[in-house]
């Protein structure tokens, strides 16, 4: 018997090698013939760069940079041999929300610069392609941190330079940049994994829909959503690019709509782009089940969510797929409907700070159960 476990991170609990490990381990426990292989798969957010460290040609190193409130750290990137190579970065790497205290979210003084940083001093213009997973930020500054990292200048509206990394509180006092050489005419193209189809501003947009989560309170949520407007209208003014009813482009706190505008990048499905990666549908070939995963199940996983993408991938081949979820929420059983022959709840019935602390373990349980309810003889 082959399977293939391809699960995504649980937030707040494990990665996605972690969650692919402990199933393993669960698997083995009560198969231990069972021919396991492990392709942890990631959807743009935390962990990005890291579903690519078993891939053949693949190279990961460390890197000084700063977090999302300037403060020197170590972050991850990793990349791909190729013609051109492809370089990884994750922007929850140096500027996603695990870096701060509770007590230091707030968006209108966190920054993508130390993202820019890293990629600006880790690429070679014109010989490296470069991927960047978006999911987990700290930040609402439309990627502009990124931008003036990478040679955009910003000017507020006395024409004064702002030296200063752009936060969320400086959107509204930019009133013109001024563009670096394009990254495309560089012979370097920039693709953004994104996870989620939000525009830019507006009820659904990136200040209102994941400001609270990053520590804004109402009154700077309808800030920060004002400075999104202002900066939509910067570029459409004086770019010539509209971004701002663009799906995705209010990813990342703005991330997604900034750097198509001021570089020229593209954004692509995280989801397919890693499976595409890895080499998903070939290592499929001749397994009798995939077993995928990730926190929570719900209506919103069916719009990119790499759990959903890997079952739609199986439901094509004609291969079962489980999914191992922390909880699930309304919509959930749409994902029937999707590639999933089922989905089991780990520690159903736990306190929510219960079951994510146990995650390993529950995982381990869950599997275990799955082998010996579905894959005994």
């Amino acid at each position: 018997m082959r399977i293939v476990i391809a699960p995504d991170s649980f937030k707040d609990a494990l990665r996605a090698r972690g969650v692919a490990e402990r199933i393993a381990a669960g698997l083995r426990s009560v198969l231990p013939g069972v021919s396991v292989d492990s392709l942890p798969v990631s959807d743009g957010g935390e962990g990005f760069a890291g579903v690519f460290g078993e891939h053949p040609g693949v190279h990961f190193q460390s890197s000084t940079t700063t977090d999302p409130l300037g403060r020197p750290i170590e972050a991850q990137w990793g990349t791909l041999s190729g013609k051109p190579p492809v370089s990884f970065y994750e922007l929850a790497s140096a500027s996603g929300l695990e870096h701060l205290a509770r007590c230091e979210r707030n968006p209108m003084r966190t920054t993508t610069f130390g993202t820019g940083t890293l990629i600006r001093d880790t690429r070679d213009i014109g010989e490296r392609d470069i991927v960047l997973g978006i999911g987990g930020s700290a930040t609402t500054d439309a990627g502009c941190g990124i931008a003036q990292a990478l040679g955009m200048t910003f000017f507020d509206c006395e024409d004064r330079l702002m030296k200063q990394p752009i936060t969320g509180a400086d959107l509204l006092q930019i009133a013109w940049l001024k563009k670096p050489v394009d990254a495309e005419a560089s012979g370097v193209l920039m693709r953004i994994a994104c996870d989620v189809t939000n525009p830019l501003t507006g009820p659904n947009g990136a200040a209102y829909v994941y400001g609270p989560q990053k520590g804004a309170t109402p009154g700077q949520i309808e800030q920060l959503d004002a400075g999104l407007r202002h900066m939509a209208q910067l570029w459409r003014d004086q770019l010539g690019v509209d971004v701002e009813h663009l799906p995705g482009a209010g990813a990342a706190g703005g991330v997604g709509g900034g750097l198509v505008a001021m570089l020229g990048a593209e954004l692509v499905p995280g989801a397919e782009l890693v499976l595409d990666i890895i080499g998903f549908d070939e290592r499929m070939k001749d397994t009798d089940l995939v077993i995928t995963g990730e926190g929570r199940l719900d209506g919103q996983s069916l719009q990119g969510k790499a759990a959903i993408a890997v079952a739609r991938r199986c439901q094509k081949a004609g291969v079962p797929c489980v999914a191992l979820v922390g909880s699930v929420g309304e919509g959930a059983e749409q994902a029937l409907d999707h590639g999933l022959s089922a989905y089991q709840i780990i520690g159903e019935g736990l306190p929510a700070e219960e079951s994510i602390r146990r995650t390993g373990e529950l995982l381990e349980l869950a599997a275990m159960k799955l082998a010996r309810e579905r894959l005994l003889d």
